[in-house]
């Protein structure tokens, strides 16, 4: 099948990136969000990435304005009834996703694939809200989504040939690079990652060294590009505990236990860049 129109369900910072990636690559895109304000902060976002590109001349001033032009944003679910594609990227809540495939069940075509752009979650469970469980599937973007390369793509037992197909050529047209995983716990990259930040917080509790050395033995060492704290930072303290309690939850592997000194940052809403703080302080001046 073709997918011509996509739909976009969330428009945080990964949901404003999947809809602008897709409006770059060409295809009209719906967006959504629960409220006005948030749908205005969510397009703002993409308004501001796409003026820097301007300014560093990567797209010129039309290009900007023929993207934007392929956007609508919503706060009614119900926009997305002739779109081909939906992805939804809402919080990382099993409930909620399977109330968003739900509904987006009832309102989208009978040919629409349904995507989830969950980072640990089950996509059978979100599947199983629906009547169309050969066509959905996950599509997994990484943040940010207009500079990251990689999409992992995820087939439950139950995905068809034809919508895994259309998934990969799908994340291939918006210039991302596809690597095929199954329907379980992490997937590829958090199943791999996620243990690997939560042991540096460990060993920072037990004091063997320093954040910045750690940051700084991993960026020289094994050349990251980030420490993993100055990722967690970025990533989000909530969303890496929100992910370890999810593989958790279904594996029972230690490895994904949140470390005390993490829960606590959490507790303190101590998120990273997103609040300000998190093992950095962003708010200096």
């Amino acid at each position: 099948m073709e997918i011509k129109k996509v739909g976009v369900v969330g428009c945080g910072a990964m949901g404003a990136g999947i809809v602008q990636v897709c409006a770059q690559a060409g295809f009209q895109v719906v967006a959504s969000e629960i409220n006005d304000a948030l749908l205005k902060r969510g397009l703002g976002l993409i308004d501001t990435l796409l003026s820097k590109d301007v300014s560093k001349q990567k797209i010129t001033q039309a290009d900007k304005e023929a993207i934007q032009a392929r956007i609508k944003g919503t706060t009614d679910m119900k926009d997305f009834v002739e779109c081909d594609l939906v992805i939804e990227a809402v919080i990382e809540s099993m409930e909620l996703k399977r109330k968003v495939f739900g509904d987006l069940d009832k309102i989208c075509p009978p040919h629409a694939i349904l995507a989830s752009n969950s980072s640990s979650l089950s996509i059978l469970d979100m599947a199983i809200a629906t009547k169309r469980l050969d066509k959905v599937l996950g599509i997994h973007f990484f943040n940010p989504v207009p500079v990251m390369k990689l999409v992992e793509l995820i087939r439950t037992i139950a995905t068809s040939d034809e919508t895994a197909d259309a998934g990969r050529q799908f994340a291939e047209k918006v210039g991302k690079t596809v690597v095929a995983a199954k329907d379980t716990p992490g997937f590829i990259v958090n199943y791999l990652m996620i243990p690997q930040l939560l042991n540096a917080v460990r060993i920072l509790e037990k004091g063997v060294a320093a954040k910045e050395d750690i940051d700084n033995a991993m960026k020289l060492g094994l050349n990251h590009p980030l420490g993993p704290f100055a990722l967690i930072d970025l990533v989000g303290v909530d969303v890496v505990c929100f992910i370890a309690k999810a593989v958790y939850e279904e594996t029972k592997d230690p490895q994904f236990i949140i470390p005390t000194l993490l829960q606590k940052m959490f507790t303190a809403g101590w998120l990273g860049r997103k609040s300000g703080k998190g093992f950095y302080d962003y708010q200096k001046s």
